[in-house]
């Protein structure tokens, strides 16, 4: 049995990934700012040290309060732990609220710990949407916003999503955490030159590579058609490889074609990671938050996908969506690297990403009206009637 905390009043921020994180970065910094009392749980979703908590002291964040050491797992498994583990923990307290952001199966677990014990859920970067149920990802998050007490969405589109879902009257236009963090490090980043130079590239010489989602690195097919993408780059590219996506190209037969076409580096930090992408000329990923800093960061982005969550990225010609073919991934990468004109319009294109959110988040939650936003719904059919 997990030792309780005292949480009443608190917001108990549930976070497990890197992703998570560096988005709740400014929330945390603005509650300390604000005097406001919260309470950090990290399950340990990432539980590598180089995958997660090298960004608390990067960031100088302050360590979590209980660290659950989840570990990997399947997602039926890992998200049961999760659960069970929290419930431990919230059970006969009363937090403000639990708040949770974006996708993961942390996410999924906090939502339903909260709404289990009746505690408000706020769950930030809401209505994000790939409508690609076969996600795990898009899963998580359509259920964690079918039950928040609050949806704060980033964007605009996010927000017509949970209208259209009918999370309209529980739905508020926040803005995204990411900025807020990835602008004020962007100049920084692009003066650090250690990384670049270490790895034998220039500012603008060379190309990222991300690659994790199990849809393109869980397919022997999938996964070799982009290999033979990168054979066919006569451009530099640098792979922050994640352990996951290096296990399965060894079982694949694929890490000695990669290793001998792209320049592989263990996963970076925070700060060393920016560095790279701000001085990119090009990022391939099919990663959604890096879609995101490459908009904020204004570096032409190809996704390796045949969806997103981020629409807003593509609608501004931030972000181009080439799926995982090996042609079309070449094609598209070479014109991008080649052309200057696409390359300059990519990057001139507007951000759908702007600051402030932390702020707005905060007078949400705990300014004025911010009780009756956090009350649960009950229903009383004697006093009002069967709902229509």
């Amino acid at each position: 049995m997990t030792q309780p905390l005292d949480l009443n009043g608190s917001a108990v921020l549930v976070l497990g990934t890197r992703p998570e994180i560096i988005k709740f970065y400014s929330i945390i910094e603005a509650c300390s700012v604000r005097g406001l009392p919260t309470c950090m749980i990290h399950t340990g979703q990432h539980y590598d040290f180089e995958m997660s908590a090298i960004f608390f002291r990067e960031l100088d964040l302050p360590e979590p309060d209980l660290f659950l050491e989840i570990g990997s797992g399947t997602h039926g498994r890992q998200t049961a732990e999760m659960l069970r583990r929290l419930e431990e923990i919230l059970s006969g307290s009363h937090p403000r609220f639990v708040i949770a952001e974006g996708d993961t199966n942390s996410v999924l677990a906090a939502a339903l710990a909260a709404a289990k014990l009746t505690i408000p859920f706020v769950h930030l970067e809401a209505g994000v949407r790939s409508f690609d149920m076969t996600m795990p990802e898009e899963v998580n998050r359509r259920l964690a916003d079918s039950i928040a007490t609050v949806c704060l969405a980033p964007t605009p589109r996010a927000l017509a999503n949970l209208r259209h879902e009918g999370r309209g009257e529980q739905a508020y236009l926040a803005g995204d955490t990411l900025v807020e963090v990835c602008q004020p490090l962007a100049e920084r980043a692009r003066q650090r030159r250690e990384v670049l130079e270490q790895l034998g590239v220039v500012p603008g010489g060379y190309a990222v590579l991300t690659l994790h989602r199990s849809e393109n690195v869980d397919d022997r097919e999938r996964l070799a058609d982009i290999v033979a993408a990168l054979e066919g780059m006569d451009f530099p590219v640098v792979c922050p490889l994640h352990p996951r996506t290096k296990k399965m190209l060894q079982a694949f037969d694929l890490f000695e074609r990669v290793a001998q076409h792209v320049i592989i580096c263990p996963p970076q930090g925070y700060l060393e990671f920016m560095a790279l992408s701000a001085q990119a000329r090009l990022i391939l990923t099919d990663s959604g938050g890096l879609q995101q800093e490459a908009a904020i960061l204004n570096v032409p982005c190809l996704t390796l996908r045949f969806n997103t969550e981020w629409i807003e990225t593509v609608e501004a010609g931030k972000n181009r969506l080439v799926g995982a073919g090996t042609g079309r991934i070449l094609e598209t990468a070479r014109t991008v690297w080649n052309d200057e004109r696409v390359n300059q319009a990519m990057r001139g294109g507007k951000s759908p990403f702007v600051p402030g959110a932390a702020r707005r988040i905060l007078d949400l939650l705990w300014g004025e009206g911010s009780e009756s936003r956090l009350s649960i719904a009950r229903a009383n059919f004697l006093r009002d009637g069967v709902p229509e």
